[in-house]
């Protein structure tokens, strides 16, 4: 393989992996300017490089389909008349995840985060948001129990299928759906988009009917999640209304008990998860990390909807956020005989508990990011001293070429560049900072950055095209851009602050 030049300056050679111009899905001179901007003021180069490709990669590769809104509407008129209903009207934008022609929910909210606050500053950049909501709206009031969805039936685009056998209820329409696993934090990230949107923008432009659709639909869920499996009166089994069976030879990939799951006790406040952001099954389906991302991004939009006039709405979410948050520090924080009170990776409301964090967000570790407690908090340090372990983390896989958290859907030799990033963003040591950066630097030969890397070997990896990686990596760069200057530009360095 020979590398794309130019190469980096720095000792890696590191190639540049951004298409030419005319060949990207989207452009922005704003996030050329901030390429431009840090590229210079970076001391590492090969560190600029990786921010270089990984920052406009989305915008670069995985913006299938956008269309502004300009003309009125986004879809042709059926001859029917049919839908004509503000289905797929205004801006809408699909997002895929890179080497999949699918979009996830959870993967597209973040793919865009760090364009949020550029957005006020470039009209096309927040058309392109808007549309992203717009579209995940529609997705969320037509199959709100999925997590990956198929191309529009505006686009135009042929939809693909991913080679599974499923039997899920409810029933979904497989070419509007690519994957239907029911993960809470597809649902949360559906909130963080519009929350987000709204704190860097100010614009209420998606604030509209199929939006409050989407959120009353959302609730609905959250509903029927919040069940217990047993009648918590009369003790009888109740069943669940997500169902979800695969033909597989992986533990991870289907539900047991007949497609439901193992049982959980009623009256916690919490909401069941039937998989993990990783697209593995829980064990115990009060996942922690995904309802803390839920109870914040409720919080969040319930502040916005009150500021707005929807009251009602509002009240609505707030009491439903204030419930699980109040739910996870009752039955999601346990004892550990050594490292004291700390939070559990997923409860059963019965007081079993597993004690792991996997690589994906939401994550235990990723908690002070999502912003449910402060990085300083307790119960978080002494979480975090734990899962940064394998004496605390059996998903915490080290090796001499690489080493973090990974989680059972790779492996045990696999860990996730991710978590390197999260340790990144939730320390305040500056060598712990370090390290954890140079170790991400040090195994994205290509240039951006994998979905996992072996722990011997840092060109045996998985995914070389995936774009919630170079997010991550370079929402992480902006936020030491920030908050530790010195650690990228240089001592005395200013800080660097988008927006």
């Amino acid at each position: 393989m020979i590398p794309h030049r130019p190469l980096s300056l720095g000792p890696l050679s590191l190639p540049y992996q951004r298409p030419s111009p005319q060949c990207r899905t989207f452009s922005s001179p704003l996030v050329e300017k901030v390429i431009e901007d840090l590229k210079t003021r970076m001391t590492d180069k090969d560190l600029a490089r990786i921010f270089e490709n990984a920052f406009p990669n989305t915008l670069d590769t995985t913006v299938r389909w956008h269309v502004d809104g300009s003309s009125g509407k986004s879809r042709k008129q059926k001859k029917d008349g049919l839908r004509n209903d503000g289905h797929w009207d205004g801006a809408q934008s699909f997002i895929v995840t890179g080497d999949i022609n699918a979009e996830w929910l959870r993967d597209s909210t973040n793919q865009l985060a760090q364009y949020q606050l550029l957005a006020k500053k470039d009209s096309q950049l927040e058309k392109l948001i808007l549309g992203a909501i717009n579209t995940q709206a529609e997705f969320v009031i037509e199959s709100p129990y999925c997590n990956a969805f198929q191309p529009p039936p505006p686009s135009q685009v042929p939809p693909s299928s991913n080679g599974q056998e499923d039997s899920v209820h409810p029933a979904y329409e497989p070419t509007r759906v690519f994957e239907c696993k029911y993960e809470i934090d597809s649902l949360a990230n559906f909130l963080a988009l519009g929350n987000q949107f709204y704190k860097s923008t100010g614009s209420k432009e998606f604030l509209h009917e199929r939006w409050y659709l989407a959120i009353e639909t959302l609730l609905e869920v959250l509903e029927e999640q919040a069940k217990p499996t047993f009648d918590l009166d009369t003790g009888r089994f109740e069943g669940n209304e997500y169902l979800f069976r695969r033909k597989t030879m992986a533990g991870t990939e289907t539900l047991n008990l007949d497609g439901l799951g193992n049982p959980l006790k009623g009256g916690t406040g919490l909401i069941r998860s039937a998989f993990r952001p990783s697209d593995d099954a829980t064990i115990l389906g009060y996942f922690i990390p995904g309802n803390a991302m839920m109870a914040v991004e409720l919080q969040r939009a319930a502040t916005m909807l009150t500021v707005v006039g929807k009251s009602e709405l509002a009240k609505k979410l707030r009491e439903r956020g204030d419930s699980i948050e109040r739910g996870i520090w009752e039955h999601g924080v346990v004892m550990h005989k050594r490292h004291g009170e700390v939070f559990a990776f997923e409860v059963d409301g019965f007081g079993s508990s597993i004690i792991m964090d996997d690589a994906n967000l939401p994550s235990l570790l990723a908690l002070p990011v999502m912003g449910f407690v402060a990085r300083d908090n307790k119960v978080y340090q002494n979480t975090r001293k734990m899962i940064l372990e394998q004496a605390g983390n059996p998903y915490y896989l080290d090796g001499p070429a690489f080493g973090g958290i990974g989680g059972p859907h790779i492996g045990l030799e696999h860990p996730w560049p991710l978590s390197r990033l999260v340790q990144a963003m939730t320390s305040d040591d500056d060598d712990e900072i370090s390290h954890a950066l140079n170790s991400v630097r040090s195994s994205s030969r290509l240039g951006l950055v994998h979905e996992s890397i072996n722990v011997d070997l840092v060109t045996d990896y998985t995914r070389s095209w995936f774009a919630w990686a170079n997010s991550v990596f370079a929402q992480t760069i902006l936020d030491l851009a920030a908050r530790k200057p010195h650690l990228l530009f240089g001592k005395g360095a200013e800080p660097y602050v988008l927006g």
